[in-house]
């Protein structure tokens, strides 16, 4: 593994970028989309170096930012950390079982959750438990199925070379 990462995992990743922004702003599902934006940034995160996936978590969350007028730089802060945390995790974690992909992709959407509620802000922020512990968990196991499913059809943990 190169410290650019895979092909194949920047493909992916740059497909769960557009189909992000097109399920929530081009279809207009909102809330009720996935975060494909946290997912693609987790699974790319094992495949690339830490200063690469803290750049692009960046790059993701200033995207996710430019939609978000009263909060700005709170997805920046969320995805720039999650990118680290999940760059880490390959040197703490080795394998790609379906059981650790499900773990790690509900704690890391779990974890963006707490890191962008924190960012936010007293002023904008929703009841702790309301927003990251109930919307939040939902949240995050409804990503964790995404992730299963895209792994399964993707090949990750099989073969991303």
């Amino acid at each position: 593994m190169s410290s650019i990462g895979r092909p194949r995992a920047w493909v992916l990743a740059l497909l769960l970028f557009t189909l992000h922004f097109l399920l929530h702003i081009g279809f207009s599902f909102g809330r009720g989309a996935p975060d494909l934006l946290t997912l693609a940034l987790l699974l790319l995160a094992r495949e690339i170096s830490i200063g690469r996936a803290g750049l692009t978590g960046f790059v993701f969350g200033l995207c996710e930012d430019a939609l978000s007028v009263l909060a700005f730089g709170a997805n920046s802060i969320a995805m720039t950390l999650i990118g680290i945390a999940g760059a880490a995790t390959r040197d703490l974690f080795v394998g790609d079982s379906r059981a650790f992909l499900i773990s790690y992709v509900f704690i890391g959407k779990l974890t963006r959750d707490l890191i962008h509620w924190i960012a936010v802000g007293e002023g904008l922020r929703q009841p702790f438990v309301e927003q990251v512990v109930i919307e939040g968990g939902i949240a995050a196991l409804y990503l964790a199925v995404i992730g299963v499913v895209v792994a399964e059809v993707w090949g990750v943990g099989r073969d991303l070379a």
